[in-house]
């Protein structure tokens, strides 16, 4: 057998130029229209920037970074870096200077390429940045016309017209670095983890197995591409020839484009988060003429999707929200929610749609215990609630730059430790019911703030809402509720109540909400909950700990 043959990235691409080079490539320009070139196109693009990062003296196990929205110029970049056994370093533009900066200089970033509408960010970083030895700028205009501070500047452009449209790759160690993405929680400064090319390869083929990708599928990159790389679409959409839609920048608030675009273009796989998902059923809603997306898969992560939500696509379009479960430290893929035959056979209506809430089921290669705080493993019972923990060829080993003595509380018997809590059943469905810490502890119970959230987002007067738990001088924790109601609309804490007893017992009911605008986030869209407790503490009259 050739075991000597290394799993490269590039490999994909160049199958996929050589055997379907007239597949369609459609991605929107800056100035929000819509143009396409060919996989053929495109990996000519490929390797005059290979090329062309050469030229700038790009070398082995260098790291490259990208900043730049879900751009043709981005895709292309997921090609050319890793080609050149260079890492391609994904830059989070929602991270503050202070994060950015230190995700920079802790990567050993070296040259970075910048989308021109995010100068700006660039410029707020760079002096901070001497190792930065190169600047790459992305636009349509010409260099004369772009105004920046950023020292060395090169254009994008340019650099492929004069680079030579022929390279033989180098094959690469599979397992070397092709990219790093940064975690960006809530708490201490990002930390790096470095995907090898050997796990995205054969990720690729978990996300395009589990998903069901055929060659007559169309695959909209939704997810940023900045963060995870957008979850490993990218890469599996091409190992499939898939045709591919780029939607470039877009606005959470302002989804119109994109659902106008899944229409026109036929897409039938595609990934984001409720947050952006809801939006686009609204707009949905709002059509004379209902589209057929019935061929549609939505790959739902983030946060858990509303049965309201998934009912909503489902009866307004058959497309069908696909919910997954998976981290940056984990490529992301863990599990996907697709009914197993057993289980089709004996649910039906309501009791599926409930089961689509689970995270769903563990994906081959990839393996999860539930441990207890002894490190215990807990029975799948659909019940009992431990740490997940997962392990496996796409999964990290650990964190760039991490001191052995941090490695204990991210890692068990050389299983990640996510820090979410939840529940296998005897059919196999995950369910995460909270993360560690955030999960409410009251009077020696634990309480849900994920089952609360999706339960207020089923009341018809709520546009979102977010739980936590805040100091309470009796009962440790009580749950505090933020809501933000639809327009027109107003919310009491009795309707609150009322609403969740259905699912919670009265001891577990909030004592206190707010009515606000907008819940704070983190830079990557989620709930940013250390914040909310942070700044409610002492609402129960005690003082916020932990």
């Amino acid at each position: 057998m050739g075991d000597d043959v290394q799993l490269n990235t590039t490999t994909l691409i160049r199958h996929t130029a050589r055997t379907h080079p007239e597949r369609e490539i459609v991605y929107r320009r800056p100035d929000g229209g819509w143009d396409r070139y060919t996989y053929a196109a495109a990996y000519d693009r490929v390797i005059r920037g290979a090329n062309a990062l050469k030229g700038l003296g790009v070398q082995p196990g260098d790291r490259v970074g990208i900043l730049d929205w879900n751009s043709r110029r981005h895709f292309e970049l997921y090609w050319a870096i890793p080609g050149l056994a260079a890492v391609m370093v994904q830059l989070n533009l929602r991270l503050g200077p202070d994060d950015l900066s230190f995700v920079i200089e802790d990567s050993g970033t070296s040259v970075i390429c910048v989308d021109e509408t995010l100068l700006p960010v660039a410029e707020a970083v760079a002096p901070r940045l001497p190792g930065v030895r190169a600047w790459v700028v992305m636009t349509d205009k010409p260099l004369s016309e772009i105004e920046t501070s950023l020292p060395g500047v090169h254009h994008y452009e340019d650099l492929l017209a004069a680079a030579s449209p022929h390279l033989t790759w180098p094959e690469v160690d599979e397992r070397s670095a092709y990219g790093a993405c940064y975690t960006t929680g809530t708490t201490g400064r990002p930390k790096g983890v470095y995907y090898s090319h050997r796990a995205i390869y054969l990720h690729s083929y978990a996300i395009a197995t589990n998903i069901g990708m055929v060659l007559e599928d169309c695959t909209m990159l939704i997810t940023p591409m900045f963060h995870g790389q957008a979850w490993g679409l990218p890469q599996a959409a091409t190992l499939m020839a898939n045709k591919i839609v780029l939607p470039g920048r877009y606005l959470a608030e302002d989804t119109k484009p994109l659902t106008d675009a899944i229409i026109a273009e036929g897409v039938t796989v595609t990934n984001g988060a409720p947050a952006i998902f809801l939006p686009m059923l609204h707009y949905l809603e709002t059509l004379d003429e209902k589209p057929d997306l019935s061929r549609l898969r939505m790959m739902s992560g983030a946060t858990e999707p509303p049965l309201t939500m998934m009912r909503g696509f489902h009866d307004l379009t058959g497309a069908e929200i696909v919910h997954a479960y998976g981290a940056t430290e984990t490529t992301p893929l863990v599990t996907m929610n697709r009914f197993k035959p057993s289980v089709r056979e004996r649910l039906t209506g309501d009791a599926l749609f409930e089961l689509k809430r689970k995270q769903g089921l563990p994906v081959s290669g990839v393996d999860v215990r539930l441990i207890d705080a002894l490190g215990n493993d807990v029975p799948w019972d659909g019940t009992t609630q431990g740490e997940i923990c997962v392990r496996g060829p796409w999964v990290t080993a650990t964190y760039h730059n991490m001191p052995e003595s941090d490695r204990a509380g991210r890692f068990h018997d050389g299983y990640w430790r996510s820090g979410d809590v939840g529940t296998i059943d005897a059919d196999g469905y995950l369910k995460v019911t909270d993360r560690l810490k955030d999960v409410i502890k009251s009077g020696g119970e634990w309480i849900s703030s994920i089952d609360m959230e999706n339960l207020l987002l089923g009341h018809p007067d709520i546009a979102e809402a977010a739980v936590v738990g805040l100091a309470h001088p009796k009962w440790q924790e009580r749950p505090f509720v933020l809501v933000v109601p639809k327009a027109g609309h107003e919310v009491t804490l009795e309707d609150v109540r009322s609403h969740l007893s259905t699912a919670f017992a009265s001891w577990q009911l909030p004592d206190a909400i707010e009515i606000v605008t907008e819940i704070p986030r983190t830079s990557v869209g989620k709930f940013d909950k250390k914040r909310i407790r942070a700044e409610h503490a002492g609402s129960y009259g005690a003082e916020q700990v932990g």
